[in-house]
């Protein structure tokens, strides 16, 4: 069964002009990746807000991503928008 993943951050004041091109040049390659089976991003303006969410096939998966990302410098560029570094939490689906 896959995993749900939700990062929440803020974005710096004045930042988002440079996030929304860096996000839709990096996304392609989120989708791509070994594992990933969907990635939104919402933004809300007011308080500068972003959640992404994503589906992973599992936790391990986005785990072998997210050590990619943090190799090649993709994380840092990510956080430099930010005010912090991301809330990163895991869900597992419930059927009920």
């Amino acid at each position: 069964m896959s995993i749900w993943v939700t990062l929440e951050m803020e974005v710096a004041k004045g930042k988002f002009g440079e996030l929304e091109p860096f996000l839709a040049e990096r996304l392609p390659a989120v989708r791509g990746f070994d594992g990933a089976l969907s990635v939104t991003v919402y933004y809300d303006e007011e308080t500068r807000s972003l959640l992404i969410a994503e589906e992973w096939l599992s936790k391990a998966h986005h785990a072998s991503y997210i050590q990619a990302i943090s190799e090649n410098g993709v994380m840092a560029q990510l956080v430099s928008f930010m005010t912090a570094p991301p809330k990163v939490q895991y869900f597992k689906r419930l059927v009920i």
